[in-house]
């Protein structure tokens, strides 16, 4: 006879990670697509229990599983298609989220919104693709104040590379399926990031704001504590 583990809840079409916070400092994320809104819902409202503290995060939501998670408390972010229920910690660290254009606002707001349920500070600066470096160059400065960044772009993806010649800034490159044909999907943008000469530049797969935003979180929440102190110390030798 097995053993009942208190680390899984057995939901029968699920087995959900209750005990990801406790490995990982963060909760298990629930992905939508595939999922009925009814399994969406059940797998949320079971972190939400175990987790009543920090935000539970669902992403890739159809809009019937909006409404059904939505009938639970929770939160529903439509452009990002995604929802959280309970409260946003504390955020420490600070990322800025960096979108080529409007059409890129869907994987751009996952990211953003995957930061703030990930524990970090999120700043959107949007519409600053290379077609017009005027509005990137205008806000450059802004990017002084944070810790890391995510780089959304697609068509060729050549924003990164732009940006990470513009700041020393860990920066996450997320290519989109946003183009023409010859996007291929997003693969022409995906190859023009990982083929980057801006060094420090690091990709990760098509669309997947959400892989973004966890580790701009976690290295945000890393490195808060010394870009404070070297704050103070350079204002100390001023």
């Amino acid at each position: 006879m097995d053993t009942p583990d208190d680390r899984i809840a057995d939901l029968g079409f699920a087995r959900v990670d209750v005990d990801r916070a406790a490995r990982t400092g963060d909760p298990e994320v629930v992905y939508g697509a595939g999922k009925t809104p009814e399994q969406v819902a059940a797998i949320m409202a079971t972190l939400h229990e175990r987790h009543p503290e920090r935000a539970v995060l669902a992403t890739r939501l159809s809009p019937e599983a909006m409404l059904a998670v939505e009938s639970l408390g929770a939160d529903v972010h439509p452009v990002a298609r995604a929802a959280t229920l309970g409260p946003l910690p504390t955020p420490r660290g600070a990322v800025g989220v960096l979108s080529a254009g409007t059409s890129d606002a869907p994987v751009a707001a996952e990211a953003a919104l995957t930061v703030a349920v990930h524990g970090a500070g999120v700043t959107e600066i949007r519409d600053v693709g290379v077609a017009g470096l005027h509005r990137l160059l205008a806000v450059r400065d802004r990017l002084d104040d944070l810790d890391c960044l995510v780089v959304v772009a697609g068509m060729e993806g050549a924003l990164p590379s732009v940006v990470g010649g513009l700041t020393g800034l860990p920066l996450i490159a997320v290519p989109t399926s946003v183009g023409y044909g010859a996007s291929f999907g997003g693969l022409a943008a995906l190859l023009g990031m990982l083929n980057s000469c801006a060094p420090g530049v690091t990709v990760v797969n098509i669309d997947n704001g959400y892989g973004a935003g966890v580790a701009a979180a976690r290295i945000a929440r890393s490195a808060s504590p010394d870009r404070s102190g070297r704050r103070a110390n350079e204002a100390g030798r001023g």
